[in-house]
């Protein structure tokens, strides 16, 4: 049996703009990560064109890609929330992985310009000029980034949304990325050191692929069905155990897609008591189970106590 009552929402909680539902907080934060590669991305742009850094240039390339990633992060989130129907009947969740696999590409891609970029550098390497243009921007740029990054990042543990956790991690890395592009400024400009700026172009590469592969691997976690965390599974049986009818759990299985989760198991029950009140103990420990995971799926078998033990012998 399956129910998923939903935990009315606190009153209190309308004071906090973050304190939304999951989905809604998703969006907001998909919504200000656009905001933010938008202005990024002005800024960049006019103070890579009058300083001609290419470690800047790998900073506004990967702006760029922010924004285009943002955006499309928006709309897959947006489907991955829509009702489960006669063709989905688990959801649209994984619109969200599948998104995530697409910025990782494409942040594969800038990685490999980049490098391309900074082998050009090495060989025509020269002085850069207007410097403290381009040092001012990458400030506001390291300021911005840091206070998107730290509501991406509460609103990914809260919310599990992989697509979030994705923004979150390349956005982090942009605040690796930016300091990097800082120091090529200074060192270029300034102090005259005219290899600073493709050494650190390289530099800014990895960090690019680096976040890529953290990329890849949440939504391949996520397509491939990969299990909850240790913590969470341990929780859980914590919560369906800590019922006194339930003599026993096994076959817990757990998964996420985009915002939900789905959590199955057996809970082993004295095997003379009635239909009705197994029924009864069950619809009991998914509540409880829901009340710890609003908004997840919950399927609970009922076994008598046993019954795994009696059917290992049955088949040897």
């Amino acid at each position: 049996m399956k129910h998923n009552h939903e935990t009315p929402p606190d009153p209190s909680l309308h004071h906090d703009p973050l304190a939304l539902e999951p989905g809604k907080r998703v969006q907001g934060a998909a919504l200000l990560a656009i905001l933010v590669a938008s202005v990024m991305i002005v800024l960049k742009g006019g103070a890579w064109v009058l300083t001609g850094s290419v470690a800047l240039l790998g900073s506004f390339l990967d702006s760029i890609m922010d924004l285009s990633l943002s955006v499309m992060n928006f709309f897959a989130i947006r489907h991955a929330q829509t009702p489960a129907d006669k063709e989905h009947r688990f959801g649209h969740g994984k619109a969200e992985a599948l998104a995530a696999l697409v910025q990782g590409a494409m942040l594969s891609l800038a990685a490999l310009f980049l490098v391309y970029e900074s082998a050009k550098a090495f060989r025509n390497p020269q002085v850069l000029s207007e410097t403290n243009i381009g040092i001012i921007v990458i400030g506001i740029s390291i300021v911005l980034t840091f206070g998107l990054v730290v509501v991406q990042r509460r609103v990914a543990k809260a919310t599990h949304s992989v697509a979030v956790h994705a923004d979150s991690a390349h956005y982090a890395g942009d605040l690796y990325i930016n300091v990097g592009v800082l120091g090529a400024l200074v060192l270029s400009g300034p102090m005259g050191f005219v290899y600073a700026d493709p050494v650190l172009g390289v530099f800014v590469a990895g960090l690019l692929a680096r976040s890529a592969w953290q990329v890849f691997t949440a939504a391949a976690d996520q397509l491939m069905d990969s299990e909850l965390e240790d913590e969470t599974r341990d929780k859980i049986k914590q919560i369906i155990l800590s019922h006194p009818d339930v003599l026993g759990l096994h076959d817990l299985r757990t998964r996420r897609a985009g915002l939900s989760s789905f959590i199955q198991c057996h809970i082993e029950l004295d095997g003379s008591m009635t239909l009705n009140q197994a029924h009864k103990i069950s619809d009991q420990v998914e509540a409880s189970v829901m009340r710890a995971f609003p908004g997840a799926e919950v399927l609970v078998h009922q076994d008598p106590q046993g019954h795994e033990e009696l059917t290992d012998l049955q088949q040897s």
